[in-house]
């Protein structure tokens, strides 16, 4: 496999994983997320890397369009969060 795809999916990788160790405290719900500016941006800040890295990957090789769930739906979430910051809503992260 390409090497560039490989790096790719290893950073969508960390990126999941590190927003699983920011919810691995059993006393988080959704409205403490909602108060908590920096957690939500850097939940925000991993949904942008793997948005990226699922769209580079796409661009390298099409056919993973088809492997990855909801590719474009993620890609799109990426683009939202990046262009469209001010409309972005904590219920749609």
């Amino acid at each position: 496999m390409d090497e560039r795809i490989l790096k790719c999916l290893f950073d969508i990788k960390f990126a999941i994983e590190e927003i699983d160790s920011f919810f691995e405290n059993p006393e988080m719900d959704f409205f403490k997320y909602k108060k908590n500016l920096m957690l939500k941006r850097a939940v925000e800040r991993d949904l942008e890397i793997i948005g990226e890295a699922i769209n580079r990957i796409i661009k390298r090789d099409p056919t993973f369009e088809g492997k990855i769930a909801n590719a474009k739906a993620i890609i799109g979430l990426r683009n939202q969060v990046i262009h469209a910051y001010d409309n972005i809503s904590d219920e749609n992260i």
